[in-house]
């Protein structure tokens, strides 16, 4: 990746950076919570929120060896965890007002556009090496 340019650089080094944060995040609710670390949630979203552990882990590896693919991959997973979040922080918790599941809800929401937005661009880069 040498003779990639800086900007394409930092956007797979930061995606990379935020789904290693979220392997990491998933990892300690899995340690904390046991098996079932999601108790309140339908049991499909507490599934796909356990997936998240392999797949971030696997968006990381492919951001590294097969950006494309990692960055396609992280597409989906971002857009993907940005749904299911809201629907956890909003149909799932009735609590009113701001709550910091709505606060981390947001932040997925944004990195979910800004990959998307960045990605067709940074594929490009890439595939004019």
């Amino acid at each position: 990746m040498n003779l990639v340019p800086w900007p394409t650089r930092l956007i797979v080094g930061t995606a990379a950076g935020v789904f290693a944060y979220g392997t990491g995040a998933h990892v300690v609710q899995l340690l904390v919570g046991g098996l079932n670390p999601y108790p309140a949630m339908p049991r499909w979203l507490a599934i796909y929120f356990v997936s998240l552990t392999v797949l971030d882990a696997l968006a990381v590896v492919l951001l590294w060896r097969r950006p494309v693919l990692g960055l396609v991959l992280g597409c989906v997973i971002l857009a993907t965890d940005a749904a299911a979040n809201g629907y956890a922080n909003y149909v799932v918790d009735d609590s009113p007002g701001v709550t910091a599941g709505r606060i981390g809800q947001a932040l997925i929401t944004l990195l979910a556009l800004a990959l998307v937005a960045l990605t067709p661009r940074t594929v490009r880069a890439l595939r004019h090496l």
